[in-house]
């Protein structure tokens, strides 16, 4: 395995950015772990699947789902589906059925696998706890409940959908308990990873902070 990057975090403390960024100045690669759960939420919605559905039926279709994370986007089979996860909803159905052992099984294995031949940069909510534990450098990320509902609002206006501040805060909050409380690998802060606070600073600060403390 190569060297791996990992950082957790909640929704809106600015992971993909960050570690987008990271990889581009690093050399590394760069893998998106919540993309990942969020085409697998997509597939279920597209083939009528309910969070209450049995192990069997979910196991048959992830499996046969054809996620994939290359190069920045992630498909599902030959279908770019990057832009359309990005919506409330498939955010949303993304938590539930993260919360289901088929679906992070079956992901662990294709998260593992993608950094199993190269150096990575990977974020997600488990990264540094679960999926690489021994992972070369862990970051959690964190930021005030009121500065991730305004960059959740930002994002989410840019793609042109209709939402208020409201209804974007509602989503963070709805969010981080569902992440924090799921029986199944729960958003934590692993005891060995460095807390990288993120308020009121933009990309290339914390860019910079996070490049300091790996040359530590």
């Amino acid at each position: 395995m190569g060297k791996v990057i990992a950082i957790d975090g909640p929704s809106g403390a600015g992971k993909s950015t960050i570690a987008r960024r990271l990889a581009q100045r690093l050399g590394f690669s760069y893998l998106d772990t919540g993309a990942l759960y969020r085409a697998v939420a997509l597939c279920f919605l597209k083939r009528g699947m309910h969070p209450d559905d049995g192990d069997g039926p979910l196991t048959e279709v992830v499996k046969t789902s054809g996620v994939r994370f290359d190069k920045g986007k992630v498909f599902l089979g030959d279908q770019d589906v990057s832009d359309e996860i990005r919506t409330p909803e498939v955010g949303h159905y993304s938590s539930v059925f993260s919360a289901r052992k088929v679906v992070r099984d079956f992901l662990l294995e294709v998260q593992r696998k993608a950094a199993a031949d190269q150096d990575v940069v990977v974020e997600g909510r488990d990264t540094t706890s679960v999926v690489f534990p021994d992972a070369w450098k862990k970051f959690y990320l964190d930021a005030s409940t009121a500065e991730r509902t305004r960059r959740r609002y930002r994002q989410l206006k840019e793609m042109g959908l209709a939402i208020t501040e409201k209804e974007a805060e509602h989503d963070v909050v709805e969010r981080d308990t569902r992440d924090q409380t799921r029986g199944i690998a729960p958003l934590v802060k692993a005891k060995d990873a460095i807390i990288v606070e993120t308020t009121g600073k933009d990309v290339e600060e914390v860019l910079e902070d996070i490049l300091a403390l790996i040359k530590d």
